[in-house]
């Protein structure tokens, strides 16, 4: 049996690779502390819940959901991005509902890339958005993120050559997984670089509201409010603790939305329309249950960066995200596929390994923040342990 050459550079995933890890150290007897994931351990709000429930027992939304009667969500979505940003969004040509926005950093390439175009990605960068442009048949250049840098990419650096053949340029920002964070002036510049090289520019979102600045994220349509070049993917999982309903939405330039939606179409509907129901309850009431969610993963973030700083591993403290980019020290710093491997073999705890989202990620590691603080301070003092062993 013959199977496609796209699948080739499909073969392994940094979140696969550990989930083989993990499951061998379970069968040897260990209990796994999986920092691994962000995947997050917070409960989903009653009222998101409720609504979902009370769903079920209406059988409207028991059949396929299409585009039109997606028009709530996506009014509501419009609301909450104007509210949020102070960029007016058209609900009917601007918004489109996605199952989580994966999704759509997946399907996007297919829309806009022939066999052979180049698409222009971060290194490190989430896994997905090189693999939807493979799926694509196109051909990906990565912009180095270094730490000198603030973990933002030098479009200058970018071979002329390769930006000739250029279509797409993926960012996301708060970063996942170095925590860099994007200024508005850098967005500002990004959307100009797109609009002089016609390159389609690309925002995943995930993390906008999970900062520890006091104000969210800026939006890439704030620095381009004509939505000339770009769209924003954003997902309920973070803010909202919904990850496992899988929802997420696009907001953009019009064209772009038609197109990801015609790749849609063949590829799927949408979800059930009682979740969709669940995440306007979301997007439309009160928002303190995303401050307290913020506030819980500052909380973690400081427990375990002063846990390590008692050991004698001093670490930056990010302003974003979920997670702790950690630079391995010798004589892990080449290694950190084997370092996860061994760490989690050895004491249970499972950490991302910086390799598997690019060679840039290569000496450090993804520590995901998806436990209380106490069950964090103890995963630092196996971590310390396993290094400083004899």
């Amino acid at each position: 049996m013959q199977f496609a050459d796209r699948l080739a550079p499909l073969q392994t995933n940094v979140f696969a690779d550990m989930d083989r890890a993990k499951a061998q150290a379970r069968q040897s007897g260990q209990s796994i502390l999986d920092l691994s994931l962000g995947s997050s351990d917070l409960p989903t709000a009653p009222a998101v819940l409720d609504t979902i429930a009370k769903a079920l027992y209406d059988p409207s939304t028991h059949g396929y959901s299409l585009f039109h009667s997606t028009l709530p969500f996506r009014q509501t979505a419009a609301e909450w991005y104007t509210r949020k940003f102070g960029v007016p969004v058209d609900p009917e040509t601007e918004v489109l509902l996605l199952i989580g926005s994966q999704e759509g950093t997946a399907h996007l390439p297919l829309a806009i890339l022939n066999p052979g175009d180049f698409a222009l990605l971060t290194d490190p960068g989430y896994p997905s958005h090189a693999g939807g442009v493979h799926l694509a048949s196109g051909q990906f250049y990565t912009m180095p993120l270094l730490a000198e840098n603030g973990f933002l990419p030098q479009f200058s650096d970018i071979p002329p050559a390769v930006l000739a053949q250029s279509r797409l340029m993926v960012l996301s920002y708060p970063h996942n997984p170095t925590t860099g964070f994007a200024s508005l002036e850098f967005w500002q510049a990004a959307v100009a670089f797109c609009q002089t090289h016609d390159l389609v520019l690309v925002h995943d979102f995930p993390y906008g509201d999970v900062t520890y600045t006091g104000k969210p994220a800026p939006s890439v349509l704030q620095a381009d409010r004509d939505k000339t070049v770009a769209i924003e993917f954003y997902s309920m999982s973070k803010s909202y603790n919904m990850g496992g309903f899988r929802v997420g939405y696009a907001i953009g330039n019009a064209d772009l939305i038609a197109v990801l939606r015609q790749v849609k179409a063949i590829v799927d509907f949408n979800q059930y329309p009682g979740i969709v129901r669940g995440a306007i309850a979301a997007l439309s009431g009160p928002q303190s249950g995303v401050e307290n969610t913020v506030k819980t993963f500052q909380q973690r973030r400081d427990a375990f960066v002063d846990a390590m700083a008692q050991v004698g591993w001093i670490i930056p403290k990010p302003d974003a995200t979920q997670y702790l980019w950690v630079q391995l020290p010798e004589p892990w710093a080449q290694d950190s596929i084997n370092f996860c491997v061994q760490l989690v073999e050895a004491t249970g705890v499972a950490l991302a390994p910086g390799r598997g989202f690019g060679k840039h990620g290569e000496g450090y590691v993804r520590i995901a923040l998806v436990q209380p603080p106490a069950v964090l301070e103890t995963a630092v003092q196996k971590i310390h342990g396993f290094i400083t062993r004899k």
